[in-house]
């Protein structure tokens, strides 16, 4: 057995709680909730120091993007295309609506009125070769299936543009709220 002086103990406990802290940073990334209930709003960063003379030295809000317009009624999953986002809208319990960004993969669905087909709650390998969770499928496009998922590691990358990959990347943390959300048969609405 090696014997440590004072130091050399200090160090090496030093070096594990770094780690431990850099581990708990990460899972704390991907566990960070980034989603906003509809109607409310969305804090953003404080500007840099020595940004432009008209940006707030302070943190700023901005309102949340309102559903889309023609994205059908009922409770149903909104995903627009262009605004890369989800709505999550349950009239009849509005406290369950949010709203968030996703990733969405190489595979778009068609614009259009969906209902969930598969839900997952993993872990299993997504078409991009992530180990992912809480999948909610709603859609094919080219023979690709193309759904709503987690990767377990929290990470929502842009998608390798030479593969085809039907999975729209959220949060852990989104991803459960969206497969508690949106069970078997659940309307999706695609809009531009």
């Amino acid at each position: 057995m090696a014997k440590f002086g004072t130091g050399g103990a200090v160090t090496l406990l030093t070096a594990a709680a770094l780690a431990a802290v850099g581990v708990l940073a990460a899972q704390a990334r991907s566990s960070a909730d980034t989603s906003t209930p509809i109607g409310g709003t969305v804090a953003t960063a404080p500007a840099r120091a020595g940004a432009s003379p008209s940006t707030s030295a302070g943190a700023s809000s901005k309102a949340v993007p309102a559903i889309p317009a023609n994205s059908g009624t009922g409770k149903r999953v909104v995903y627009s295309l262009s605004a890369k986002r989800i709505w999550l809208v349950d009239p009849a319990n509005p406290k369950q609506d949010r709203t968030f960004t996703v990733q969405p993969g190489t595979v778009a669905p068609a614009v259009g009125s969906y209902q969930v087909f598969h839900v997952n709650a993993g872990p299993y390998t997504g078409s991009d070769g992530a180990l992912i969770k809480n999948g909610v499928l709603f859609a094919t496009s080219g023979g690709v299936a193309v759904g709503f998922s987690a990767a377990v590691d929290g990470a929502t990358p842009v998608p390798d543009p030479n593969k085809k990959t039907g999975g729209i990347r959220e949060t852990v943390a989104d991803s459960a709220a969206l497969f508690a959300f949106a069970p078997y048969d659940t309307k999706v609405i695609v809009v531009p």
